[in-house]
């Protein structure tokens, strides 16, 4: 059974507990007529359905905290959690439920930390995991092309909590900033400029360091590798995209380079 299997038969707060369980519990609890049932197992720390739940419920989560943080949720920010949604092909109760778990993020007495710990918990060592829930998160805060005061310090203490260096962070901002560039550029200059930052290097790299870089990037977002380390299926699409755009942008620059 998958993840959203067991959500939806009335088992994910027990399967998981802690803040997690609680925040999906209360998104999903009313779809019960006797609320959540205690039946079933509980998975163990690591299981692939455990985790899967776990970056499901902080993603949308966390995206909903981001967008909040510097006091409003822009037009831009909430098309960024459609655009997520759609991409996910979510059916009409996963929805709600995603949009439920975004307004929980919004709250004022959301348990940052606590949801944070949990996941760093679940997650164990999957940085390729992390790494994904930073880029959909950090997405969200760059919407609107802008990364906010208040944006930029809630995404450094979420980092921070998930273990991700400052340096680290500064890097994937420049990623997700480039990937956006990199689909909306018209002017080939701008468009180069973006693949760059999409690959995570800098325009003076030379051919082989550029193939490394592209190649690194392209193990760490297949999305086969990121299901097999709890990326729920749903969002097989975004890695797939990611990947998709990462080969175009080496392509572009391999051209251009050539000519």
């Amino acid at each position: 059974m998958s993840w959203w299997g067991k959500a939806v038969g009335g088992t994910f707060g027990f399967m998981l507990g802690g803040p997690l369980g609680a925040l999906m519990g209360a998104a999903i609890g009313n779809y019960f007529d006797g609320g959540l049932s205690a039946q079933g197992s509980r998975l163990g720390p690591g299981d692939t359905e455990r985790v899967q739940s776990a970056f499901f419920t902080t993603t949308f989560a966390l995206m909903g905290y981001v967008a909040k943080s510097d006091g409003k949720v822009t037009r831009d920010e909430i098309a960024v959690a459609e655009r997520v949604m759609g991409q996910m092909q979510l059916n009409a109760m996963q929805r709600k439920v995603a949009i439920r778990l975004f307004n929980e993020g919004k709250s004022d007495n959301f348990p940052l930390q606590e949801v944070l710990a949990q996941f760093r918990k679940e997650a164990f060592r999957r940085t390729s995991l992390v790494q994904m829930l930073l880029e959909i998160v950090a997405a969200t805060a760059l919407a609107d092309g802008t990364l906010h005061t208040h944006e930029r310090r809630s995404l450094e203490q979420i980092a921070a909590a998930l273990g991700v260096s400052a340096t680290r962070l500064e890097a994937l901002l420049a990623r997700v900033s480039g990937q956006a560039g990199f689909e909306t550029a018209q002017a080939s200059a701008a468009k180069l400029k973006a693949a760059y930052e999409l690959l995570g290097v800098s325009a003076e790299v030379d051919d082989a360091d550029l193939k490394r870089a592209y190649r690194r990037q392209m193990s760490q977002h297949h999305p086969d590798k990121l299901v097999a380390k709890g990326l729920p299926e749903e969002m097989i699409d975004i890695a797939t995209r990611k990947t998709q755009d990462i080969k175009a942008a080496y392509d572009l620059l391999r051209k251009a380079r050539q000519s």
